[in-house]
């Protein structure tokens, strides 16, 4: 299966992108390389700024620009953006409604060796709480593009979030992105897998391998965390009856806790939620970490059967 990093997806996206908008401006952190921004700065040198590790700074600075009517997009390590700079996006990017577009990369546990402190797994519990802002965590390159061009169109400051590595393409080139649209897959009536990101594909792998022993899935890609599709999260319980949520985030306030939110109080079902323990995370791969805790598509295949023996309880 082909593969690709969806930091490298945007960066030549963007740069297609500004280069037909003087008004597109990136802004980075000392992280041009760990962004894949190739050749952006050297080429648009006018619409680019380099803040240094000053990732507060760069969500001002941003915020300044877009109020005087530019369409910023700011990149950088994801673990840093949501939380270091939490209060600059909640106040100068969304309460100020500036159309700034934070780039989270190496999101999740993509950064692995570096241990916690270069994690972001709390980072969709705090960004879908603040108002006015959108949260995106694309799962595959083509939807990464496809979000571009669904921003170019939509002033609303927005948090995104990707991983580092390179993962497989699972839709057509061109496919169109809509935010606050799920994309559904099957429609298979006895479990519904909602998921996120990168588990998306593994997901996809688990509902195959649940159609091997006769069980039927329908897998939704939540790639909008907020604003959350919440008649497809209702269908989905409708016709499944129970509902697994799987992701690279804390198991508190993430896609699952969005989920449950709408399930308990207008359709509750029997409900599953995937996703990191509350305790530190071992050092390693992001697939050696999901294998040891149970999360890659296997782990989601036994766990959507467990699900199925509550549900007929």
């Amino acid at each position: 299966m082909e593969k690709e990093t969806l930091r490298g997806a945007f960066s030549k996206k963007i740069l297609e992108e500004a280069k037909k908008d003087k008004d597109i401006v990136v802004v980075c952190t000392d992280s041009r390389g760990s962004a894949s921004l190739g050749s952006y700065p050297d080429e648009l040198p006018e619409q680019f700024v380099e803040m240094g590790i000053a990732e507060q700074n760069s969500v001002t600075v941003s915020s300044g620009m877009a109020n005087m009517g530019k369409k910023v997009y700011t990149i950088g390590p994801a673990s840093f953006y949501s939380m270091r700079s939490a209060e600059q996006v909640k106040v100068d990017m969304a309460y100020s409604h500036n159309n700034v577009k934070v780039i989270g990369i190496s999101g999740g546990i993509s950064y692995g060796a570096l241990g916690a402190t270069h994690h972001s797994l709390q980072d969709i519990a705090l960004m879908r709480a603040i108002p006015g802002l959108i949260v995106e965590i694309p799962s595959d390159a083509v939807q990464m593009r496809g979000l571009v061009d669904a921003f170019l169109n939509d002033p609303t400051p927005a948090y995104v979030r990707v991983g580092r590595g390179a993962v497989p393409v699972i839709y057509p080139e061109g496919t169109k992105v809509e935010i606050g649209k799920a994309i559904k897959h099957g429609d298979g009536k006895d479990v519904g897998i909602i998921a996120c990101g990168q588990m998306v594909y593994r997901a996809l792998e688990a509902a195959e391998m649940l159609k091997a022993e006769g069980i039927h899935a329908t897998v939704l890609d939540m790639h909008t965390i907020k604003p959350l599709d919440e008649e497809a999260v209702l269908a989905l319980a409708r016709e499944c009856g129970c509902v697994l949520t799987v992701e690279e985030h804390s198991l508190y306030g993430g896609l699952g806790g969005a989920v449950a939110e709408v399930l308990v109080q207008k359709n509750p079902v029997p409900m599953r939620i995937m996703g990191i323990p509350d305790e530190d995370v071992p050092n390693g791969s992001d697939a050696e970490v999901f294998e040891l805790l149970g999360m890659g598509s296997k782990g989601i295949f036994e766990e959507a059967k467990n699900l199925l023996e509550a549900k007929k309880k």
